[in-house]
């Protein structure tokens, strides 16, 4: 479902920035737009934070079993 909002999020966010590079909006209708937009940023940037500190990897440990550690994106 997260992914569905995501995905959804981010379709939108590309309609309002093709509405807002044609530049016939006017100023009322274009402050909402970003408005509206500046709003699904923060919340697919949410989703990505929260999806981000599920993520794990399954490395060995030291008794040669999988163990789940913190994915590290510098790795």
């Amino acid at each position: 479902m997260a992914e569905n909002n995501f995905e959804t999020s981010i379709l939108r966010l590309e309609e309002i920035v093709r509405e807002l590079e044609r530049g016939d909006a006017p100023l009322d209708k274009s402050l909402a737009l970003f408005e509206e937009g500046a709003r699904l940023l923060r919340s697919a940037g949410m989703l990505l934070d929260a999806a981000e500190q599920k993520v794990t990897l399954l490395q060995k440990g030291a008794d040669g079993e999988p163990e789940e550690t913190e994915f590290d994106p510098g790795e």
